[in-house]
């Protein structure tokens, strides 16, 4: 499902845990987030940025603008 809040487009996905997966999870409430979606989604932004996929995306991007970086 695919919806837009606040002109942000945002994309529904149903993912499913093991009941050792979301005890895990549940660990983190109030740590990188309150709510159970912003949780996850916060674990799995973080694990995207520490193996680096964010910024060699970014900068990816930024080349193929013919952009500069610094």
């Amino acid at each position: 499902m695919v919806y837009i809040l606040f002109g942000v487009f945002m994309k529904r996905v149903q993912v499913t845990f093991t009941d050792d997966q979301w005890e895990l999870i549940i660990r983190f409430k109030g740590v990188m987030g309150s709510g159970d979606a912003e949780i996850v989604r916060n674990i799995v932004l973080a694990w995207l940025a520490e193996k680096s996929i964010i910024s060699k995306k970014v900068k990816d991007d930024i080349d193929m603008l013919g952009g500069k970086r610094g």
